[in-house]
């Protein structure tokens, strides 16, 4: 992410009281989830942890937090096995980079968990192996390139039942076309990379911010949606052999949007995936973009109808990040959204919208979210950290406070 306008931060030392856009109801006495963040997150309200990914790095049967940091060297949370997360120091290095994202498979087929994460400004994407006992070393040089990067995805694109690493690259600031890379795992060699993305992918230009791979088109493979922040989002559709075409076309015609993520979700329960967006005015300079959270709803074969206007609470917060989580476990997935106010980059509570089962989704942040959990919200990652059985989130954060919250039993 690029950094925001130095002068525009001034606008922070607001009170929300004096924002509008900060007011939110009342919330009860209890919520669905506990922000626990006082007592089982280190503190550090300046990091700038802006993705996370959960796994289970020292092999005693909970969830790790993996955690991507910009200017810093990422970090590796240890969980207590009831949600509590202390930091291991060094564990990915102490090298700092502008880290944007990260993502965790077994790469190299060992039944240990390992770790890949992406780079902007550095340009140096780092690939760490685990040891399964939280130790990790670095192997970036199996990775082919490097590049400004600030989205990855990782999933087996050509079936062959390795995980490959799709990379998604911007050019600010530079000259040239920002190409995604495909890096396919290398079946000879477990946990090396070929770089496919000539041969697999088509020639495209698109600032990449988020990927998703999911079976879009119902054929059994990883298809691709990439979030764009200019000019249009795009989806790639897989031939079932890791070769993708270009089918944008599909997603119907697209407001302009700056887009930072993108999750697929049923919706509606029909069977087949939709699409959700999440988007900023700018990147904390002026009103620009409708900063709406787009749905895109699946007619059928990877074809999209932009259903948001009916479905989804209208916004004007900027968010960076969300998941798609069951948070009232009644078998239907709901959403939880970061949201920033902006101009100003001023802090804001998580949003959270209940699906009626039929994709229509409704503001229940009072029910749902506690208070507490204000700050500059990133990218989250969800699991059950404390063992309950239920999911938890892990809430990234720029220059703020990451964040735990436990659903309650």
């Amino acid at each position: 992410m690029r950094r925001p306008t130095p002068s525009s931060l001034l606008f922070t030392a607001l009170s929300c009281a004096s924002i509008t856009a900060c007011a939110a109801p009342t919330p009860p006495a209890t919520t669905l989830f506990t922000d626990v963040t006082a007592t089982h997150v280190p503190a550090d309200a300046e990091l700038h942890a802006l993705d996370a990914a959960l796994l289970d790095a020292d092999g005693d049967g909970d969830l790790d937090v993996a955690v991507a940091v910009e200017n810093g060297a990422n970090r590796l949370y240890l969980n207590d096995g009831a949600g509590k997360l202390s930091q291991t120091p060094g564990a990915f290095g102490s090298i700092a980079g502008d880290n944007e994202h990260v993502r965790v498979a077994d790469f190299n087929g060992d039944g240990h968990l390992d770790v890949v994460f992406v780079a902007e400004d550095t340009e140096q994407h780092n690939l760490f192996l685990g040891d399964g006992k939280g130790g990790f070393t670095r192997v970036s040089e199996r990775l082919p390139a490097t590049s400004q990067a600030n989205a990855v995805a990782v999933g087996d694109v050509n079936g062959d039942g390795l995980p490959d690493i799709v990379v998604g690259n911007t050019t600010e600031g530079k000259e040239g076309v920002a190409q995604p890379f495909l890096w396919l795992n290398d079946r000879a060699r477990p946990g090396w990379f070929i770089d496919a993305s000539i041969s697999h992918l088509p020639a495209i230009d698109v600032q990449a911010q988020g990927i998703v791979l999911a079976d879009l088109d119902g054929d059994g493979d990883l298809d691709m949606a990439i979030a764009s922040q200019d000019p249009i989002n795009r989806l790639l559709l897989n031939d079932g052999g890791g070769r993708f075409t270009d089918a944008t076309d599909r997603l119907g015609k697209q407001v302009p949007t700056e887009t930072r993520e993108v999750h697929a979700l049923d919706a509606n329960g029909d069977g087949r995936l939709d699409l959700v967006f999440f988007n900023l005015t700018s990147n904390n300079r002026d009103w620009d973009k409708d900063p709406q959270t787009r749905l895109l709803i699946n007619q059928g074969n990877a074809r999209f109808k932009d259903e948001t206007r009916t479905r989804l609470p209208t916004h004007r917060f900027s968010s960076w990040g969300g998941t798609v989580v069951d948070f009232n476990h009644d078998g239907h997935p709901d959403l939880v959204v970061s949201a920033i106010d902006v101009p100003g980059f001023v802090p804001l509570q998580v949003r959270a919208w209940q699906n009626d089962g039929k994709g229509n989704f409704s503001d229940v942040t009072a029910k749902v979210i506690p208070a507490a959990t204000v700050g500059r919200s990133w990218s989250m990652a969800r699991g059950d950290l404390d063992g309950d059985g239920k999911q938890d989130l892990f809430i990234g954060g720029w220059q703020s406070q990451a964040r735990l919250l436990l659903s309650r039993p």
